[in-house]
Order: structure tokens, then C-alpha cells, then sequence
């Protein structure tokens, strides 16, 4: 049974609890049976570590230790070790469980009695006892008589108290529902035990303040705690089923401490009261002091000697401050004693509790029997993983509707953009700051003019090309008519103007679209002029510096202006504090759900799966709440803002701002929408005259080689027909060489290699087969699609648009076959360039200057767009 104990060093002697004794059990062999039998033999081999770990843990319990903490070390291993396996091993007389285990254990206050179970929560209650007791060994084990072994000793019966108190709370029911169970671990026993641990280390505490010198008023508070907790203890002791279950000289010991505290209480709040002069109640309570010791000495037989002479001192002490209060009052004060009966309970004041042995004893971090998970822990899990969820998912919503209610109301008041104005600092609609950026990037309306001058440049390039073209042909012309007219009947080769027909036809379509081109640049620079100050807000840089300002009032009754500004700004501050809190708590929402890993604690749990559950949804319950508050918070702050909002906008006309603001939107607006119509037609314009230049060049080269072919021909002619006037004979010429080929438009000349070298006469050598522009085969989209501006221009006629004229040129697809020049030269003439032999019989040599791809027809043309 328990003993007296006492500290070496110290006069008041206190109690440790023995540990209750068992027999040995076979426990590996079940367990490792249950494992290889409902799960596999592979997964026994692999929790062998795990099953010794238990045999050995159990064995060691079996055995006395010299070491209290070795002993608390393994208790404390132990009983995680059972949290670990009661989940997972059903232990009980069911044929389906585990029947082959039986735990025994004494009772430790009379080891004659003992319980046997096949029940684990026998096992847990009786290491939970044990766990209290040892812990109480150890606080008997440190020197009281300093400050720091009182404080370690009062730390030791707490965590005491706090064994006793779970084996209270949690397995003294379970062990004994339905089955027999010895009275040391029951509710009754174990919640006396922990109210004597209480005391125990309360009473550490006394002595630690009397150490310290504290005053008589505290100590006396302290004290009289000491004997609550003793007479708490001493209740539990004299009712059933306790009264007949311990030693009398024990429950002497804890009614002697109990009357001791009290005496001790009185003597020292008696020297408080001798300090504030009140006389009376000293005396008063002195020999109620002294009156409690009394008549508890006579039931103090078979008490330890320190305890009775630590009475007889305290009773020394009371009589020689009554007698000395007595005297003072007979002599000087003269009051009248009031009875022990019209006295005030005295005061006191706790300074230990039960330690919490959750975090001691928590078993939801252990990795033994890990991977075996039933199906109960698992259904569970994902019963409350679906609560967690539920609950983030709904607090997730009303994050979001607090930030999008903050948004609508916030643009409803336009604010802060009303504020950034009235402090210079202006904002523009993304979209239309977007817009605007994109426009000064290109240029702006000032870099307009640089490419309406690449316009004219390119327009007059094409011009020069078309007279140079046509020059060509003009002198090719004069110079046959003047030799036709020198040679007469004689000169049989046909006159230019047949052959250069299509050319000429060509050239003249182009000087057409030229001219229809410079009437479109003419109408794109009226449009440039017409809407340059429309389009000059796109030059302000930034573009914001357009916008109009918020003023202040000229005029003001009461200056406060700069009051309404200010409260407005620290309102909005605030709701930004507000929203930053919530992005804040739904962060923590998260992490929270992250980290929130239950399944070793469902594993342990050998209650309710509804309690764990309500216990772990109730950590998310502060932040639930404090979501709730920022909520309401957010709204009561937007109702300020509106009112604060409301007299800003009285007092610095804010309907005139806005309404002068957006207008300027939509000046900025269609200048946007003019310029880039503007822009649109100038690229127009650009690429007509690039594919323009293209075909103008092409057909250049074709007059060019036309012309070199001519020259060949009349240098030829020419030395034959001043033979025949001379009388020569030309049956040599006449047979080698007839005019009978046509010579065709696109026919390739084949040069002699001295013709070749001739640099004035030769075709130019790096020019490509092909030209690189290829005409579209739809017709350009239609230009810029935006309805018209408020202050744009009526529209205008398309700038380089043209009806198709009759006689036309077709575009690549329909030139299958080359268009011919006209007649052979003169008959029997061949020109000596011509490789007779590697022409096939039936077939046209290659023409001279094929047309690769004209360029596109007017009408395909993407230039030709409205303005």
C-alpha cells in the first residue's frame, strides 16, 4: 500500500503512491498471429521490429527498476505503445478477436485483491497508475529545502495529478464496464488521488514562498489552498467505496495536513491583520487556529513524528500571537472579539492544476504498426477530410464575396480614382490606356507625316520607272522609222508600234493607277490635316496628362477639405488592410488543411469518432470566426466610405469631373479610331506602290530586252540589204539563215558568249525567275471596322480604288499562252543568238521576257480601302 515518505532535509513529511504489480503475458505471439492471419505473412515479417519492441517493452514492465525515470521513460513508451495497438488489435473474449491475451494486475493499496482481463483498457488504466506513481516517487526525490527543489518537486505532483486524471477521465470506465476491476484504478480512487497530488504540490509551493520571503497575505491565500486541496482529498476518503479500502494512519496523515494548512492559513493572515491594527479579528482568528489543531491531535495516532511536532510548533506560534493580541487589545484597542461563526471564509488562491498529458502521452506521431490501417480509420479520414473541405470551401465563398463586394462598391463611388485625380495622378481604362500606348509605340500621329512622305517618295519612284519604260519604247520606235524610211520597200522587218502593242497597253494602265494613287495620297493627307488636332491628344505623354483635373473648390466656408480628404484616404486604407487579411486568412485555411493530418490520431482514438472529430473542427473555429468579423468589419467600413464619399463628392463637384473625364475618353477614343483608319490606308498605300514598282520594273526589263533584240535584228538587216543594193550574191546568207520564227512576247533569247559579255546588251544576270510578291487570291479585308467617331470626318471615297476597266490585263492564272509582238522580222530571217539545233520540231523557243506575276489588278489590291 502507499507509505509515508519523507525528504531528508524537510520537517513536513508527504506521501508517494507504490506501483501496482502483474504477471507475465504472452503477448508477441497473438499479435504476430492476428497480423499474418488478416493481413499477410510478408506484413508479420515486416512488423517483426514493431512486436519485439512490444514483447520487450512488456517484459521490462514486469520487472522493478531502481531508476523512478527509467521506470516513467518506459510507462510513458508503453502506453503510446497500447494507444498504437488498440486500434488495430481487437483484444477481448470474442472467438473473431484476439482471446489468447489476459492482463492481471494487483491492487496497489492491497495487493491480495488483483483483476484479470482480456481487455486492453485494463492494461492502459493500470500503466496510467503507474505513470501518477512514479511521478510521485520522483517529486520525493528532490531537496525541498531550496527554492529550485520546491519548484522541481511541485512540477513532478503536477504531471502526478495529471496521470491520475486521465486514468479518471478516460480508462477507469472502460475497464470496468462490465467486468470486475480493483478499486485503486477506479474513478473514485483515482480523482482523490489526484486532488492528495494537488495538495502536494501546492503545499511545494507554500514552502517555496516562505522561502522567498513573501508577504503574510499571499502566503496566507497560498496556505489556505493547500488545505482545501487536503480536505478534498479527505472527503473522497471517508465516503464509499474508498472509507473501508485505506489504512486509518493514511487518511489520518491527509485529515492532519488539511487541519495544519488551515491552522497555518490563520496564523498568517492574523500577522496581516496585526499590521492593519485589526485587532479584534487577529485574535478571532487566531484561536480558530488554534481551536482546528486541537481537536484534530486527538485522531493523529500512528501519524509520523515530523508532522506532529510541525502541529506543535504551528500551536506554539498561534497561542504566543493571541496572547500578545489579547494583551494589546485589553490594554489599548478595547474591541470587541467577534465569533468564529461571523467570520468570512478565508481567501485563496491556486497556483498548480493537473497537467494536460495529451501532448505526454499523444501517440498519433508513433510509426509502430503503421502500414496496418482498418477500414474503420479509413471510412473516417474521408468523413472528416469531406468536413475540412466543406468548411474551407465555405469560408473560400465568403472570402471572395467580401473582395468582389468591395470591388463593385468601390467602382460604384469611383474610388480611389476620384482621389488619384484630386493628387495629380490620373488613370485611364486599361483597355483604352492599352490603345493609346499602342500608338505612340508606332509613331504616333506626328510620325505620319514621315510615312505620308515614303508615300510621294514611292509614287514618284514608280512615275520615274513608267517614263524611263516609255522612253525606251520611243526611241526603239524613232529609230525604226528612220531606218524604214531610209531602206523603203527594201526594209521587210514589222514596225514597232505592232509589236509593243501590249506593252504599251500595260504601261498606259499604269500611269492609270498612278494617277488614281496620288488622288488616294491626296485624300489621306486632307484626312491627316483635317483630324490633326483631333489626334494631337495622342502625342501627350503620358497619355494620362490629357485627362482633365480634379480642382479644388474656389471658394470655402469652412476649409475643411483637407479633413474630408484625409478621413476618406484612412477609410480606404483600412479596407485595403481588410482585404489583405482576408487573402491572409485563406492562406492560413489552406495551410491549415494541409498540415492537418488525423489518421494517427484516429488510429489512437479509443473514444468516439465523433468527439475526435468535433475536437479537431474546432481548430478551424477562430478562423471561421475571424472571417466573420472581417466581413462584418469590411461592411460597416463601406457604409463610412459611402457617407465620407458622398460629402467629398458635394464639396469638389465630382458629377462636373466626371462627366469632362469621360468625354475625354471619348476623345481619345476616336482619335485612336481615326488614327489607326488613317494608318491603315497609308500601309494600303505602302504596299500598292511596292507591288506597283515590281510590275513597272518587270515589264521594263521586257522593253529593255525587247529593245536589245530589235537592235540585233536591224544591225543584221541592215548589212543584208546594203549587199543586195551593192549586187552581191546572198544564196549563201539566204540558205543559212530565213525569217520564219515569230518572235514571240516572253520567248528567252540564247546569246553568243560575245553578246553575253557586252554589259549594255546583256539581260541581267541576278535577276529572279519570279517576282517575290504573289498576288493575293481574295481581296483585302475592309479596313478599320469601328463605327464612326463623334468626331470624325463623313467618309470619303476609297483612296486607291478603280472600276475594272474594259480590255483589262487578266491576272497570272489566265496568261496560259504568250501573247505575240506581231510577224516575223523579214522573210527568211533568223537571228544568230537562236540554237536551232536544240529546238524540237513542232515547238516555240522559251520568249524572251516572260512575265513571272504581274502585279495584282487594282481591284485585288488591299491599297484600295475607304479612308
Amino acid at each position: 500500500m502507499a507509505a509515508p515518505a519523507t525528504s531528508s532535509t524537510t520537517t513536513n513529511v508527504m506521501l508517494a503512491i507504490h506501483e501496482k504489480k502483474t504477471v507475465s503475458v504472452e503477448i508477441y505471439r497473438p499479435l504476430r498471429q492476428f497480423i499474418a492471419f488478416h493481413y499477410s505473412e510478408r506484413e508479420a515479417q515486416n512488423l517483426e521490429d514493431d512486436l519485439q519492441s512490444v514483447k520487450q517493452m512488456r517484459s521490462d514492465l514486469e520487472r522493478p527498476s531502481d531508476s523512478p525515470d527509467v521506470r516513467r521513460d518506459l510507462l510513458q513508451s508503453y502506453y503510446k505503445a497500447l494507444c498504437v495497438m488498440e486500434s488495430r488489435f481487437p483484444i477481448s473474449p470474442d472467438k473473431d478477436h484476439i482471446n489468447t491475451i489476459t492482463f492481471t494486475w494487483h491492487d496497489a493499496f492491497k495487493q491480495k485483491l488483483k483483476a484479470s482481463q482480456q481487455n486492453i483498457h485494463l492494461e492502459k488504466a493500470a500503466v496510467l497508475f503507474n505513470l501518477g506513481a512514479v511521478h510521485s516517487q520522483i517529486s520525493l526525490s528532490f531537496d525541498r529545502s531550496s527554492i529550485d527543489g520546491c519548484r522541481q518537486a511541485s512540477r513532478s505532483f503536477i504531471a502526478s495529478a495529471g496521470a491520475f486524471a486521465l486514468l479518471r477521465d478516460s480508462s477507469s470506465m472502460k475497464a470496468s464496464v462490465g467486468q470486475l476491476t480493483t478499486l485503486d484504478i477506479s474513478v473514485e480512487c483515482a480523482g482523490m488521488l489526484e486532488r492528495l497530488m494537488l495538495a502536494q504540490a501546492q503545499e511545494c509551493v507554500f514552502e517555496s514562498t516562505i522561502a522567498k520571503g513573501s508577504t503574510p497575505g499571499v502566503c496566507a491565500k497560498i496556505s489556505r489552498q493547500v488545505g482545501l486541496y487536503y480536505e478534498e482529498a479527505f472527503a473522497a476518503l471517508n465516503v464509499a467505496p474508498l472509507n473501508q479500502h485505506f489504512e486509518k494512519t493514511w487518511i489520518s496523515h491527509v485529515q492532519l495536513k488539511a487541519t495544519l494548512f488551515y491552522a497555518e492559513a490563520c496564523y498568517r493572515y492574523s500577522l496581516e491583520l496585526h499590521e492593519k491594527e485589526e485587532i479584534a479579528e487577529e485574535i478571532a482568528r487566531l484561536k480558530s487556529g488554534i481551536s482546528s489543531l486541537a481537536d484534530v491531535k486527538k485522531f493523529s495516532k500512528g501519524v509520523a513524528a515530523q508532522l506532529l511536532d510541525a502541529v506543535t510548533k504551528l500551536e506554539a506560534n498561534l497561542n504566543r500571537n493571541l496572547e500578545r493580541a489579547m494583551k494589546e487589545n485589553d490594554r489599548v484597542y478595547l474591541m470587541r472579539v467577534p465569533p468564529a461563526s461571523s467570520l468570512q471564509p478565508l481567501a485563496a488562491f491556486s497556483l498548480v492544476k493537473s497537467m494536460s498529458m495529451n501532448d505526454v502521452l499523444d501517440a498519433s506521431k508513433e510509426k509502430m504498426f503503421a502500414s496496418l490501417v482498418p477500414d474503420s480509420s479509413a471510412k473516417a479520414l474521408s468523413r472528416y477530410t469531406e468536413m475540412v473541405d466543406d468548411i474551407i470551401r465555405v469560408q473560400a465563398e465568403k472570402l471572395q464575396q467580401g473582395s468582389e463586394i468591395t470591388r463593385v462598391r468601390l467602382r460604384e463611388m469611383d474610388l480611389p480614382d476620384s482621389i488619384l485625380a484630386l493628387e495629380g495622378n490620373f488613370t485611364l481604362p486599361t483597355d483604352l490606356k492599352e490603345d493609346a500606348e499602342a500608338v505612340q509605340i508606332s509613331g504616333g500621329p506626328c510620325g505620319l507625316e514621315a510615312e505620308l512622305q515614303q508615300l510621294r517618295d514611292l509614287r514618284r519612284v514608280n512615275q520615274e520607272l513608267l517614263v524611263q519604260t516609255e522612253e525606251l519604247l520611243q526611241k526603239e520606235a524613232r529609230e525604226d522609222v528612220e531606218i524604214r524610211s531610209q531602206f523603203g520597200t527594201r526594209w521587210t522587218r514589222p514596225q514597232s508600234s505592232t509589236l509593243t502593242k501590249n506593252l504599251q497597253d500595260r504601261l498606259n494602265r499604269f500611269a492609270g493607277n498612278l494617277k488614281q494613287a496620288a488622288e488616294s495620297d491626296a485624300r489621306i493627307e486632307r484626312a491627316v490635316r483635317d483630324h490633326s488636332a483631333l489626334m494631337s491628344i495622342l502625342d501627350r505623354r503620358p497619355i494620362e496628362s490629357a485627362l482633365p483635373t480634379l480642382a479644388r473648390p474656389m471658394m470655402s466656408l469652412d476649409a475643411n477639405e483637407d479633413a474630408i480628404v484625409g478621413a476618406l484616404k484612412q477609410s480606404l486604407r483600412q479596407l485595403e488592410t481588410l482585404g489583405t487579411q482576408r487573402a491572409g486568412l485563406e492562406d492560413m485555411l489552406k495551410e491549415m488543411k494541409r498540415k492537418d493530418d488525423i489518421l494517427p490520431k484516429l488510429m489512437t482514438s479509443t473514444g468516439s469518432f465523433e468527439d475526435l472529430f468535433r475536437r479537431e473542427i474546432a481548430k478551424y473555429h477562430h478562423i471561421c470566426e475571424e472571417i466573420a468579423q472581417n466581413i462584418e468589419a469590411q461592411e460597416q467600413l463601406l457604409l463610412q466610405i459611402r457617407a465620407q464619399n458622398d460629402e467629398f463628392a458635394a464639396i469638389f463637384n465630382l458629377e462636373d469631373y466626371k462627366a469632362s473625364r469621360e468625354k475625354s475618353y471619348k476623345q481619345i477614343s476616336a482619335a485612336i479610331s481615326k488614327f489607326r483608319e488613317i494608318k491603315e490606308n497609308i500601309n494600303e498605300g505602302l504596299k500598292f506602290y511596292v507591288t506597283l514598282q515590281d510590275a513597272i520594273t518587270n515589264v521594263k526589263q521586257q522593253c529593255s530586252d525587247f529593245v536589245m533584240t530589235r537592235s540585233i535584228q536591224c544591225r543584221e538587216m541592215t548589212g543584208d540589204v546594203q549587199r543586195q543594193i551593192a549586187g552581191l550574191n546572198f544564196q549563201d546568207s539566204k540558205s543559212s539563215s530565213g525569217y520564219n520564227s515569230n518572235y514571240s512576247v516572253g520567248q528567252p533569247r540564247q546569246r553568243t558568249v560575245q553578246q553575253q559579255t557586252d554589259p549594255q546588251s546583256s539581260p541581267h544576270p541576278s535577276r529572279p525567275q519570279t517576282p517575290y510578291y504573289q498576288p493575293p487570291e481574295q481581296p483585302m479585308a475592309a479596313g478599320y471596322a469601328h463605327p464612326p467617331a463623334p468626331y470624325s470626318s463623313p467618309q470619303q471615297p476609297p483612296p486607291y480604288h478603280m472600276q475594272a476597266a474594259a480590255g483589262s490585263y487578266l491576272p497570272p492564272q489566265a496568261q496560259q499562252q504568250p501573247v505575240e509582238y506581231g510577224q516575223p522580222a523579214y522573210p527568211g530571217w533568223r537571228p544568230p543568238y537562236y540554237n536551232a539545233h536544240a529546238q524540237q520540231s513542232g515547238s516555240h523557243p522559251p520568249p524572251p521576257y516572260t512575265i513571272p506575276a504581274p502585279y495584282p489588278p487594282p481591284h485585288q489590291s488591299g491599297y484600295y480601302k475607304h479612308q
